[in-house]
């Protein structure tokens, strides 16, 4: 086949091809048109909920986590929680801005209620605390064992100790395993104490708790 042959059917084809193509926007150009339109509304919609709606939204939630803070800081917790009659406490924030305030409202006000002694409100609101920095993670969980052990529900209570210590290995879980440990012993698994102690010990020797370890110890093994 010789070339000036070859190029002629190649001009046909993209010629029919072309064809093809007029065909199909005459007969659905008002189709695309719509669908196209519909596009561009949609992420406008969605750039205009983020950027004029959410995130304003996000910035007056923290605002208000401000005083909150402070009443926080300074050990008011009742305000802290409810506010104090000028601004909004943790429990309000989390009403009014829902997924839009900081998730560490829900840190914020879970420790209120079980300095409060509200316990089983304190458990309800941590559950719902999720945060990628293993510490404060850890400090949630074992905010959660305490309002457990002062419900005397010692099982929960030494899970969410143990879980605390596992979540990240620095001398903060040394008071965890420690928490753990005097559950074990005031559930009258001395072995387990023993061994929790032991392990404190051994993995965190410049801690408190592991300076405190021998006494307890000794203690359970006379």
């Amino acid at each position: 086949m010789s070339t000036k042959k070859q190029t002629n059917e190649s001009e046909i084809n993209v010629g029919e091809a072309l064809n093809k193509t007029e065909r199909f926007l005459q007969e659905n150009g008002k189709t695309l048109t719509y669908v196209v339109t519909a596009i561009v509304v949609v992420i406008a919609l969605g750039f205009g909920y983020q950027y004029l709606y959410r995130v304003p939204l996000k910035k007056e939630a923290l605002g208000q986590m401000f005083i909150a803070e402070q009443h926080f800081r300074a050990d008011a917790f009742d305000q802290a929680l409810n506010g104090d009659g000028n601004t909004l406490g943790f429990l309000q924030i989390i009403d009014e801005y829902g997924s839009a305030a900081p998730k560490s409202v829900y840190f914020y006000a879970g420790i209120c209620q079980l300095q409060l002694g509200n316990y089983n409100e304190s458990i309800n609101i941590l559950k719902k605390y999720k945060s990628d920095d293993p510490i404060l993670y850890a400090r949630s969980l074992c905010n959660i064992g305490d309002a457990y052990a002062s419900l005397s529900q010692n099982a929960e209570a030494l899970s969410y100790y143990k879980r605390a210590a596992a979540q990240s290995d620095n001398i903060f879980a040394a008071q965890y395993m420690m928490k753990a440990a005097f559950i074990e012993e005031e559930s009258g698994n001395k072995d387990a104490a023993v061994k929790l102690y032991e392990e404190i010990k051994l993995k965190y020797p410049q801690s408190m708790e592991g300076f405190e370890a021998d006494k307890y110890i000794s203690r359970l093994q006379q």
